[in-house]
């Protein structure tokens, strides 16, 4: 065969590949594929995204169709009725593994903007002295989900903490009277990616679990009341349907 006839027939092999199909250690390899979404905005029209664990590290990995965090939510100046925009991993995981009371909901990972208030207080992200104004900085969360139909029909909220009661929570609660930790794990955007490396006691945990990836804008009660913070606009869900396919490590 000719050099000619082969690069054609390289050429025929590659543009036969599925869309996503990237191959080497830089692409999207395993995990949930899912066509780009021209109704989302690019930025969170997520066509991939993936859990992986090397040693007590698990690796939270969405790929997008356009550049990861570039939109961030628009300032209104008040906590009610202000939205948080987010990336998000559902898990299998039960919520004690990260700090939580047993089979307190859905345990997701986030990784969240919102310029209006700022929930970590134990961290200054933008490096100016004061750790309570940088809530507009993309940051990370734990964060426990349940469904209330007071959010909207079949919509998800936070799960919120009673007044007067005293669940377990993990030692980096922010103080927010919801069931969201602030563990302090940076996200890395890179081009149509986004990366969070966080480590736990037990790697097994996420090991076993399954998973899903979602884009989200939720919105804090104007109220600022029960329901404290809702899932008010999904953008776009891996899966199609929320029904947490993914296998971690595969």
């Amino acid at each position: 065969m000719t050099s000619q006839r082969i690069i054609f027939a390289v050429a025929l092999l590659l543009a036969a590949l599925p869309a996503g199909a990237h191959q080497g250690k830089t692409g999207h390899q395993g995990g949930i594929h899912g066509a780009s979404a021209k109704a989302v905005k690019a930025d969170y029209d997520i066509v991939h995204t993936r859990i992986s664990t090397e040693g007590n590290v698990a690796t939270f990995h969405i790929a997008v169709s356009g550049n990861a965090g570039k939109t961030y939510p628009t300032k209104t100046g008040k906590l009610g009725g202000s939205a948080v925009f987010s990336y998000v991993w559902p898990t299998t995981i039960d919520p004690y593994a990260v700090g939580f009371e047993s089979k307190a909901g859905i345990l997701a990972f986030a990784v969240t903007s919102h310029p209006d208030f700022d929930d970590t207080p134990l961290y200054d992200e933008n490096g100016d002295g004061d750790t309570g104004n940088d809530g507009n900085l993309w940051h990370s969360h734990w964060v426990v989900l349940t469904r209330d139909d007071a959010c909207g029909k079949d919509a998800l909220k936070v799960v919120d903490i009673p007044a007067g009661a005293r669940p377990r929570l993990p030692k980096t609660w922010p103080g927010f009277p919801i069931l969201l930790d602030s563990p302090g794990w940076s996200p890395l955007f890179k081009g149509d990616s986004l990366e969070v490396k966080v480590p736990f006691d037990d790697i097994g945990v996420v090991e076993a679990a399954s998973f899903d990836g979602v884009t989200a804008a939720l919105r804090v009660n104007a109220s600022v009341h029960n329901p404290l913070l809702c899932v008010a606009d999904v953008f776009k869900v891996a899966s199609g349907n929320l029904s947490l396919p993914g296998k971690v490590n595969q």
